[in-house]
């Protein structure tokens, strides 16, 4: 299950690196290329409480190998692409097969393993796991992409694959399936496309020289209209994706929405790091996967030592110095790029960049789960996950859609998107000095 899961978290950031090799054999700039990252997250939040669902209704061994397999095989196609749309085809699936495996991994490890210290020390292996696999995954792009190409960035992992597959074949046991009950289909599929249709309005009103003019519109308005027809399809059903009830917690939604506009920059950064390092400085994917070395570094770092004043400091105090570690390292980006200074010269921005990853997500993630139950842990965790991936992937879009969009071309994409970053991350302040947790909560954080 951990190697699964190393994989997966892999996959999340191993593509950083290779855009500009990607976008090269393909003819395709880093406007476009934003579809490479944003078709995983996309997929991967929009389909993960379907996923879980899946497990319960069908059996987790079964919706396990199912979703291994899909995102194995998603692999590959991604590695042979002989087309960009096939990339992204691909890129899709590997996100689809992550929402439908890792819930179901996860269960599996909940259900082998007692509560106790047994069950505490394989959650710490499975957390450990997934941020080496964030971690390594900026480093591993440029080293495999400089001495094997790209494609490899996505041919690595099949192996390992094949290897889980055998191992849950031969060592998770199966079980009955539940009793037939209805899963929301319409929900979920709403949820994918409303933020799909999103991004593609987007991408394609920045092309100066669209043969579909009509497209973009269009497409905003079926973003529209699909994220109306979701909270329809919610209301309507009997086993809704997330209740509206869940919308009855303040605390909750506001964490949620400012989980949303950080990872919006966040995911933004790291993609600016990448095309600063190679499209304005001529960096080779080697020497910019060494000079990110540093923002890995301080990712773990920050993994280390978060926790522990999140105790010191509560919940609301680290969310808000998170978002402005991450205002600085947005500012600090549009001075580099204003001034055309060195890679060097964006050490101290990665560096504030993993400190707003680690101040802002693990006290927004402890608000967001706040309270829950037995009845609604597994909705508040999903929830949140979904608001950091669709949330990161609706940055991307709008951040770096606007600001690399060749109709804005005489203006600097760098301070363009980092500017936009900042006001995101404004708001995402705001929404989080509004955030009020009960007296109980509070003491709770601090010991």
């Amino acid at each position: 299950m951990a190697m699964l899961q190393f994989f997966i978290a892999v996959d999340v950031t191993v593509v950083n690196v290779a855009l500009p090799s990607i976008g090269a054999e393909f003819g395709v700039d880093g406007h476009a290329l934003t579809w490479v990252v944003v078709g995983y997250t996309i997929t991967g939040g929009g389909l993960l409480m379907l996923g879980g669902r899946l497990g319960d209704v069908l059996g987790r061994r079964r919706i396990l190998l199912f979703g291994a397999m899909l995102f194995g095989a998603a692999s590959l196609l991604a590695g042979l692409a002989p087309s960009f749309a096939v990339l992204v085809a691909a890129r899709l699936l590997q996100g689809a097969g992550e929402a439908i495996a890792l819930p179901a991994a996860m269960a599996v490890i909940v259900l082998m393993f007692p509560e106790g210290p047994r069950r505490s020390r394989v959650l710490s292996v499975w957390a450990a796991v997934a941020s080496c696999g964030l971690v390594l995954g900026f480093v591993g792009s440029g080293i495999i992409t400089e001495l094997l190409g790209w494609r490899w960035t996505f041919l690595v992992s099949v192996p390992f694959i094949l290897v889980v597959l055998a191992a849950v074949i031969f060592l998770v046991p199966s079980e009955r399936p539940a009793e037939p009950t209805s899963l929301d289909l319409p929900g979920s599929l709403l949820l994918i496309a409303a933020p799909l249709l999103f991004t593609l309005g987007v991408v394609e009103a920045g092309e100066a020289d669209s043969t579909l003019p009509w497209l973009p519109p269009v497409a905003l308005v079926g973003a529209v209209v699909a994220g109306a027809l979701f909270v329809e399809a919610e209301r309507r059903s009997r086993k809704p994706l997330v209740p509206l009830r869940f919308f009855r917690n303040r605390a909750r939604v506001l964490a949620n929405l400012a989980t949303a506009l950080l990872s919006a920059a966040l995911s933004t950064s790291f993609l600016l790091f990448t095309y600063y390092l190679q499209d304005r400085l001529g960096a080779g994917p080697l020497q910019a996967g060494l000079t990110m070395l540093p923002l890995a570094v301080s990712l773990i770092v920050a993994s280390v030592l978060v926790p522990r004043l999140l105790g010191r400091w509560g919940a609301r105090a680290c969310v808000l110095a998170g978002i402005g570690f991450t205002m600085l390292a947005m500012a600090a980006i549009a001075l580099v790029s204003s001034l055309g200074a060195t890679g060097l010269a964006l050490v101290p921005a990665m560096m504030l960049i993993a400190a707003g990853m680690g101040f802002g997500l693990v006290g927004l993630q402890y608000v967001a789960v706040t309270g829950v139950t037995e009845d609604d842990a597994g909705i508040a965790s999903g929830v949140q996950r979904a608001a950091d991936q669709l949330g990161g992937s609706t940055g991307i879009t709008i951040y770096l859609g606007i600001g690399f969009a060749p109709a804005l071309d005489g203006t600097d994409p760098f301070l363009a998107s980092s500017s936009l970053a900042i006001a995101g991350l404004a708001a995402a302040g705001f929404v989080a000095w509004r955030i009020s947790l009960p007296a109980a909560a509070m003491e709770d954080t601090r010991g």
